[in-house]
Parts: structure tokens; sequence; C-alpha cells
């Protein structure tokens, strides 16, 4: 990318100057590949025009604009002018008229659809430009600003470059930075990934997703659509399958798929098969714990069921496995389908039901041959409808001497580090270093650092692109907004490195403040906050046992992934994997036993704001040098204070605190902990026993840490989001 030029000083035209932004370009993400600094300014005003051509009205792409992912454009050039004029006036006050003729003046914005050529306008030529790509664009800010491109896809981009460097520019966002680009994308494929199976995402979210993923010219979000925990499609032909207030409808996918259209992001759907399905399974009785001569736990992982894994043996299974694709690749436009295909346990070979059919089925002789198998029955259905199969990586790693996956099957690879192609003979979309799952099993988040500062991404034939990945594991009923805050920075690194790949030319902390100074686009609608509960409490955890809400499914063994109930408000939680608390005796009913680190209970809640007020029972066993109650990002509350051994809360960063009280071992206690701004009060069994002058919000993430859970029994965990009067703490007693 050529370097900036010199300050900008005031042009010609006498207009004002801006200063440059940083040694990075121009303040837009994604980095254009292409920019090049022209002094001076091209201010809009309340003449500004969008001038179309009128042959090219109701066009997407011209005869030779190129069929590429992520597919063809649906927007006409009238409605993206349309929807230009209206984001305009929310970010200047400005509103174009919309013109079909006449010759652009010097404050005007010019749409136009070009051969897959370089660009040439009345001013000057731009010359030695590589090709138009289906998302490529030129840019030529020096007064009229033009944009060219040989579909609307490029020409949505030039204009969200425009409207990122409108938002930047003080003080009235009118003015634009002269300048010339011919922009192109590295990877076709720049996606976002959701585990839409374990949890469900309101469409507001979604929709404000779609809007900040085409600002920063990210084109595919991958809706995993299945889980073993949960189905998000509820079509008439699969009543029961999928519960109706947790799932989208047909017509919910159409509006999403629609409003994505115009921000010309493509709704790539995923189902999860053969395994990760129980909810599948149970459905339809099709699954390896099914029917006579069922396989058992020693054939699956430890945690599950074998209903976790469809049945690859039966002619029902895979009757219905076909069923369920063809219904649902038929609700999508998006050129990729999903199937999943990943974490089949390699034990499942030695399920006699398995062995049996082995040994019959001339075409299949190991376990990896079956699952290939049951992939490319799959396949045919996908590519029957005009699209191609996608299966997450892992199959490969299966001997497979008689079936071999079909070679259009595009690998999603959740392994390396997406620099190179790793599944030979496939199409691939790496996903592997890009992990959002922020739950303290897992514990894994992307390495933004690593991603900015080392990643290369590769421009391979066979790499089509790479993805930031959110799974919900444990976190089945998080607020859409916890997953945010942990997405939103490693979704804007991954903007910017896919579709500019030439290394880097600032800091990562540049750039994080590069984003921050534009912001959020045009559209976006604030984030659902929970309303404040003033006269009851607004969580009350009791850890007695009771079943799943309805809309998931519970997948796990027995003891494995325990529900923690949510009996005054709507925020429930799980244990983890394996680890796992042990439901003991408690004050009233059941307590939950913790002896590891890697206990703890996933709710994904964002943090509340003081005033709050937590009052819990608990039993401690041991000592520990640190030992966490509630926790998120930024905080927790403590049960044992590192350094001191004390009650108290950390604020993460910043400073430890502490009260003047010991949790006794082996004894039954309440702590309430009462929190204004600037102060917190601590109770133990309704007496006061101190004060800090100072609060944190209320963490809501989970019960311990990663590193740092509690040791002993908990019982009848109580928030409130009002700070109780000393009285009041005296009656929880």
């Amino acid at each position: 990318m050529p370097a900036a030029s010199a300050a900008s000083t005031a042009s010609a035209e006498g207009q004002e100057t801006s200063p440059p932004d940083t040694a990075g370009g121009p303040a837009v993400v994604p980095r254009p590949s292409d920019w090049t600094d022209l002094p001076g300014l091209t201010r809009l005003t309340h003449h500004t025009r969008i001038l179309i051509d009128p042959r090219q009205a109701s066009a997407t792409t011209l005869p030779s604009g190129r069929a590429e992912l992520p597919g063809p454009a649906r927007q006409s050039v009238r409605a993206l002018a349309t929807q230009l004029r209206t984001e305009i006036e929310q970010v200047t006050g400005l509103t174009p008229r919309i013109a079909t003729d006449g010759r652009p003046d010097r404050d005007d914005i010019t749409l136009t659809l070009t051969a897959d050529r370089a660009l040439t306008t009345d001013r000057a030529p731009t010359a030695n430009r590589a090709p138009l790509s289906a998302e490529g664009y030129d840019f030529d800010s020096t007064g009229p600003v033009r944009v060219s491109a040989a579909s609307t896809h490029g020409l949505y981009y030039g204009t969200r470059t425009l409207l990122q460097l409108l938002r930047t520019t003080a003080p009235d966002h009118r003015a634009v930075p002269r300048a010339r680009s011919a922009d192109r994308p590295a990877q076709a494929v720049r996606m976002v990934h959701l585990d839409a199976g374990r949890k469900f995402w309101r469409i507001p979210y979604l929709k404000n997703l779609v809007r900040r993923m085409g600002d920063q010219k990210l084109n595919t979000l991958f809706l995993h659509l299945s889980e073993s925990e949960g189905f998000r499609l509820d079509s008439p032909r699969f009543p029961g399958l999928a519960d109706p207030a947790h799932s989208y409808s047909r017509a919910d996918i159409e509006d999403l798929k629609a409003f994505a259209a115009r921000h010309h992001v493509q709704v790539m759907p995923g189902l999860e098969l053969p395994g990760h399905a129980t909810v599948i399974s149970e459905a339809f009785g099709i699954g390896f714990g099914a029917g006579p001569g069922a396989c058992t736990a020693a054939h699956t992982h430890s945690h599950l069921t074998p209903d976790w894994i469809i049945d690859m043996t039966s002619e029902k299974a895979i009757g219905k496995s076909k069923e369920i694709v063809d219904e649902f690749v038929g609700w999508f436009d998006a050129p990729l389908f999903s199937i999943g295909a990943e974490e089949v346990p390699g034990q499942l070979a030695e399920c006699p039901r398995v062995k049996d059919h082995l040994a019959a089925a001339p075409d299949v002789s190991t376990l990896g041959d079956l699952l290939n198998r049951y992939i490319n029955t799959l396949d045919d259905v996908v590519t029957s409808h005009g699209k191609r199969t996608a299966v997450y990586n892992g199959s490969e790693h299966l001997a497979a001497p008689q079936q071999r996956v079909h070679a259009p099957v595009v690998f999603i690879t959740w392994e390396g580090t997406g620099a190179e192609p790793a599944i030979p003979g496939h199409d691939e979309i790496a996903i592997g270093p890009f992990y959002n799952t922020p739950n303290n099993y897992h514990h894994k988040y992307p390495d933004e650092p690593w991603m900015y500062d080392t990643w290369a991404p590769s421009t391979a034939p066979d790499m089509l692109g790479s993805g930031v990945v959110n799974w919900a594991d444990y976190n089945f009923w998080a607020d859409d907004e916890y997953f945010e805050q942990h997405m939103a920075g490693a979704r804007a690194i991954l903007a910017d490195r896919t579709w500019n790949g030439s290394p880097t030319p600032d800091s990562l902390a540049d750039f994080r403040a590069r984003a921050t100074r534009i912001g959020d686009p045009p559209g976006t609608t604030p984030a659902r906050t929970r309303p404040r509960v003033q006269d009851r409490p607004s969580h009350h955890w009791t850890f007695d046992d009771a079943a799943y809400p309805k809309g998931w499914t519970y997948a796990g063994s027995p003891g494995n992934t325990l529900f923690a109930e949510d009996v005054a408000g709507d925020l429930p939680g799980t244990s983890y994997i394996i680890d796992n608390p042990t439901p003991v005796p408690g004050v009233r009913g059941q307590a939950w036993r913790f002896d590891s680190d890697r206990d703890g209970v996933g709710f994904g809640g964002t943090d509340v704001a003081e005033p709050w007020t937590v009052s819990v029972r608990v039993r401690a066993s041991s000592r520990t040098g640190d030992q966490v109650l509630l926790s998120s990002k930024a905080g927790a509350l403590k049960l044992m204070q590192h350094g001191t051994g004390r009650v108290g809360f950390t604020r993460y960063g910043e400073a430890d605190f502490s009260f003047p009280y010991v949790l006794p071992l082996d004894r039954w206690v309440r702590l309430t902990w009462v929190a204004s701004p600037g102060r917190t009060v601590l109770y133990v069994d309704g007496e006061r026993v101190g004060a800090v002058p100072a609060s944190i919000p209320l963490p809501m993430r989970s019960i311990g840490t990663e590193g740092a859970s509690l040791r002993g029994d908990l019982d009848d965990l109580v928030t409130w989001d009002v700070a109780l009067g000393a009285p009041a703490v005296a009656r929880l007693r």
C-alpha cells in the first residue's frame, strides 16, 4: 500500500484542511488495498446529488462482472443510491437528490457500474490498476466523489469508505479527504460465524451485526443453526423439531436475507450432522442410542450419550437427514451450505451395530468410509439445489480407503493458523485461530495482537477466506451483547486483514483508536439491555434440579452440564463439560459443591451498573489463594481475595479490595454485598461487617474463573438491581 502523502494543505478552492489520520492511511476499516492521499477536502452541500446512469438503475452487475463468491449481487444501483441517501442524511443532515442526468458538479456523488477494467475519469486516469473483482471498486474523491465497480457489491463497499470518511471528518461530517483508490479484497470469503444452535440470537442483534459487517466489508454471516442442544429453523414439515419461540420461521429468514442483501452480506446456513445432533436424533428416533442393539456410552464421548450421533448405518436415519437438508437448503441463497460433519468419536467404530454394518456393506470398510459416504450422500442433496457443501474439518483424520469426500466440498478448518491451506484437494475457509468461546472451560479468545501484527491471510487459490467464530458452549442463554463485547475487536481486525493482506503499518492501539473513532454505521440500534428491577430480585439461582427450558435439549450424560435455573429472571446457566459441581443437600433444597478450578457455571450476562445487591449462602471447605464467586472480563466478587484471604472484590487491571472478614470453613454463612456508586458494604448473616470506598459493576459472566473457582458448597444465589438497606438485608437470614 502506498505511503500516505504529506499533510494535506488547503486546496485551490479554499476548502478547510484535514490532518492525516495515522501512518496506516485513511480513517477507515478495513484499510484500502491501494490509497493515494491528495491535498484538501471535498465537501458535500445542500446541492449534492447522487448521480446514476439511467441505463444501469435496475442493474446489479454488468455482463462482464464475474460471478464469484460470496455470490451474485442482489441490490440494484438505484436501490443502493436510495440507501446511501438515507445514510448520508443520518451522518451529515444533508439529503442528496438522486439524479439520472446532467454532468456531475464537484459536490456530487456518482455511482457507476463499469466494465472489468481500470477506472478512467475526466480528471486523470488511474493507470496500472489490477482488474476489478466482483467486490473491488475504484474511488476518487477529488470532486465529485466517484465510485465505480463491476457490481453493486463493489459500489456498496465504495460507499462504505465514503461514509466512514464522513463520520471521521469534524465538525459537521460533510467533507472527505481528497484521494484516489483502487481497492480490492485479499480474500473472497470474510466471515462471521455464530453458534445459533446452542444459543438463540435475537433478530435485532443479528441486524445490527449485519450493519457492522457491511460497514467493515465482511460479506458472510454463517449461522450454525443446529447443535446437540437446539434446532433453530422452524418448518411445518418437521413439527416439534424446533421450538417456535426460540427458532426462526421461513418468514424470519426471508426478512433477514433481504436485510442482509442491502448490506451485501450473504447469510450462510449450517446444520450439524451426524454428530452434535442429539436434538435431531431424539426428535425422530434416529440416533445410535435408539433401537435394538444400540451403541452405549463406551462408544461416544464420555460426557455425552450415543444419541449425540445420528445412526449412519440406518436407511431411516439417512433418509431423514436428506429430508432435513433438502428442506432447509432451499431456504437460503448463499452459495455454501454447511452440514457440519465434525468430531465423530473414533470409539464409535467399536459399536457392534457399526461393526456389523461395515462387515456387510461392500462400499465401506472403516468408520472413516462410513462418515465420508454420509457426507457425500448429503452433498448430493446440496448440489441438487445448485449450492456447494461445506464441512468442518476432521474427517480427513479417519482412515477411509473406499470413500473420499467429493472434491467440491469446502472444508472449514478449525485447526492450524489459517496461513496456508491444510486439506489437499479441497477449497478451505480458515477459522481455527479466531475462536471466541468465552466460558471458563474452553476459555478461548482470539489473539488480537497476533492477528494484527503477525497473521498473514493466505491468498492461495484454494483458501477461499477466513472467519471469526463464536461458540456458545455453556453460555446457552447468554446476552447477545455478552458475545458482542468479545467479538467486536477481533471482527474488526479480521475485516482489516482479510481485505488488505499487506503488513499492518501501525500498532494495534492505533487500529483500535481508528475503529473507535469510526464508530457504528448509520442505522445501528441501541443494544438490548435488561430492564432494571426495583421491587424484587433480578436473578435467583437455587441450584435445585430443574429441566432445560423449552427449546433446548439436554445432551449430556448423567452428572454432566448441570442446569442452574433462574427462578426470578431469564439468565439460567450451566456447568461445564466433564468438570462439574456435585449436587449436595443445601440449606433449603439442593446446593452445588465446587472442588476444582474447572468447576464453574456459565451465565453470559452483561455487567450491571451500581447500585446492586448480591446475597449467597456458602459453606467453604478449604482455603486457596484466590476464590471467585462471580466474575466478568472487568471484575469479580471474591470469597477469598488474593493476597489477604478475606472476602472482597476486584477491578481487574486496577485494584483489589478486601473487607475485614475471613470466611470460616465448614459452616454455612450468608454473604451479602451491597454496592452503590463508589461504595460497597459487606454483610454476614445480616450483620454489617465493613465497607469499602469503591465499587464495581456487578459481574454476571460466570461463577468462578478458569483459574480461581471456589472450594465448598453454594446455595441460594440472589441478585437485586437496587442497594438493599440494612433492614432488608437482615431479613434475608
